[in-house]
């Protein structure tokens, strides 16, 4: 991975979507981020979360990434942007997240239990088409409710690697479901 040293290089092999070369810069730039964000927000959890989300965004715009292009600048631009994002959620939740919550419960409550059940469904049969070490990660992360440093030492693996791997799962989740159950996935995964 000596070769993702030299900017040009990584920016060029992240944009072709190379999965070493994200892996990489979740390595290089992980902590890093996760101190600016806890700066900001100063909320562990919710520091992992922002950054967490900045990897995926990364990853989902990687086409558009520029080889004159600061990555460590961008980075930490877009972690900014998702603290004021989180921020503003956060600001007009309290009284939207009640309205919402209870517009969905209702709709749960009144919408047929079968097409419930056949969302659920859908959304663990696109689980299980994850490639196998993501899928497990994902699992034991998201369902199981372990942290990543307790998937990190059972697996014997690199938090890091953790982490690039739940990323990778909500990316293609999201990817293959769209927005027709996302609300669903926010449902399914909520406080895990």
């Amino acid at each position: 991975m000596l070769e993702f040293r030299e900017h040009s290089v990584l920016i060029e092999f992240l944009r072709m979507g190379d999965e070493r070369a994200f892996s990489f810069l979740i390595q290089e730039y992980h902590h890093l981020l996760c101190v600016f964000a806890y700066g900001l927000i100063r909320d562990e959890a919710k520091s992992q979360d922002i950054v967490q989300n900045v990897f995926l965004k990364v990853w989902e715009h990687r086409a558009g990434l520029k080889p004159e292009q600061s990555l460590k600048a961008y980075l930490h631009k877009l972690t900014y942007n998702e603290f004021v994002d989180t921020y503003r959620r956060q600001k007009s939740m309290s009284s939207l997240e009640e309205r919402y919550f209870k517009t969905l419960n209702s709709i749960m409550a009144h919408e047929n239990s079968n097409k419930n059940d056949m969302l659920i469904e859908l959304v663990n049969s696109e689980i299980n088409k994850l490639p196998e070490k993501c899928r497990r990660i994902f699992v034991m992360s998201k369902k199981e409710g372990l942290t990543n440093q307790e998937i990190s030492q059972y697996l014997n693996i690199s938090v890091k690697t953790v982490e690039a791997q739940i990323t990778k799962a909500f990316s293609r989740l999201r990817k293959q479901l769209r927005p027709k159950i996302q609300a669903l996935l926010f449902l399914v995964f909520k406080g895990k």
